[in-house]
């Protein structure tokens, strides 16, 4: 029988929820050349609060599902995870150990550098976890195992410069060892305004600002009240559509309130283009962002947006052009989209811009070409050390 000579590679991601990084999984997944690559996906179970993505996509990809590989954070389970991800390691003998998420990241490192398999190590960092997310002890104990976890990983993957830029002033890694692959988006066929809006029960009349993403306090949903508020004041026909889910969706049903005539609380749906298309501008609040998948969609369906000023937005919002961007303020964010709803024709060039520039720039074509050039130079170096150490390949 002819060898396997493909290139190993176990991906380990804590749990497929909806979001930014399981899009990226399985952008991935299905994107690589499985002559090539013989790619396998290790992961856990979502929350019940979540989405599983899996499920809201249908996906063909195979998945290993590992007990304990979750978000939750408990020590004795978290043990038990780490032998079973060495047992995985052990048989399945990877060439490249690619980690995502922060939990996922410490226990499959770990893995690799305890399982003896000799596997080249990537972390991705897909946000900014340094603020917004932990109380200040758990940011500083989130940056102390970063430091040391850099240390047994070959590669630091961030999804935009400014990420790498904020992890190296924190202390982790060197530069040699970051690489910015930018994320990939494949978007639907996206429908026409009308048949949209027909299909999500809005007017055909009204201006329409929607939100597509987690329903969680970095998010700040409490700021798209305000801004709502706001607009209202200028713009009183205007709706306003939320597209997520998350620990804050309760909450945020009851604090529509008196504005409930105005909102339209959707849940997670999996057409995501029909609310791009039946909104005027896309609106992102957040307190802090890595490079937010719904403002790159909203692009490719030719929507223009309005952000807080975080992260990497500025890497994917061309201030002026495709989008405006605004300091974490309700009446900033509010003026901006006022401007965008009452000048149709402003808005219309900006999403024009956005479609050309988000698709020539976040096709998941060339998130896939860049993934498989940093495989291969990984898997050579994984290949010299092998010969160098005896390890079996």
């Amino acid at each position: 029988m002819k060898p396997d000579r493909r290139i190993r590679v176990m991906e380990i991601i804590a749990r497929m929820n909806v979001g930014g990084p399981a899009t990226q999984v399985l952008g991935l997944s299905e994107g690589l050349n499985p002559d090539e690559f013989d790619h396998r996906l290790y992961t856990g179970y979502v929350d019940g609060g979540e989405g599983e993505h899996l499920r809201l996509r249908d996906s063909a990809v195979r998945v290993h599902r590992v007990p304990g590989l979750g978000r939750s954070v408990r020590p004795a389970d978290d043990v038990r995870t780490l032998i079973r991800l060495i047992s995985h390691m052990r048989e399945f003998r990877p060439h490249i150990v690619h980690t995502r998420t922060a939990k996922a990241g410490a226990l499959g490192r770990t893995a690799a550098r305890l399982s003896g398999t000799g596997s080249a190590r990537i972390h991705v960092f897909h946000g900014h976890l340094l603020h917004g997310y932990f109380s200040p002890p758990k940011r500083h104990l989130y940056i102390q195992s970063e430091r040391f976890l850099a240390r047994m990983s070959d590669r630091l993957v961030t999804v935009g410069s400014r990420v790498r830029e904020d992890l190296l002033a924190a202390g982790i890694g060197r530069p040699e060892q970051y690489v910015v692959i930018p994320p990939g988006v494949r978007l639907g066929r996206v429908p026409d305004r009308r048949t949209a809006r027909i299909s999500l029960g809005l007017p055909m009349d009204a201006p329409v600002v929607a939100y597509v993403g987690r329903l969680t306090q970095v998010k700040r949903p409490d700021r798209f009240l305000d801004v709502a508020h706001t607009v209202l004041r200028s713009v009183p026909g205007c709706r306003f559509v939320v597209c997520g889910d998350g620990e804050l969706g309760p909450e945020m049903g009851r604090d529509v309130g008196p504005l409930h005539d105005s909102f339209h609380l959707l849940g997670w749906r999996r057409d995501v283009e029909t609310v791009y298309a039946a909104a005027d501008v896309v609106l992102l609040t957040s307190d802090n962002e890595g490079m937010p998948l719904s403002l790159i969609e909203a692009g490719m369906a030719g929507t223009p947006v309005v952000s807080t000023r975080v992260g990497s937005v500025a890497e994917v919002v061309r201030d002026g052009h495709t989008g405006l961007l605004a300091a974490p303020d309700a009446g900033e964010l509010a003026a901006h989209t006022v401007r965008l709803l009452c000048d149709p024709s402003l808005a219309r060039r900006m999403g024009d811009s956005a479609h050309r520039w988000t698709t020539a720039s976040f096709g998941v074509e060339r998130l896939v070409a860049d993934t498989e050039t940093l495989y291969r130079s990984l898997c050579e170096a994984y290949r010299s050390r092998s010969v160098l150490e005896g390890t079996p390949r």
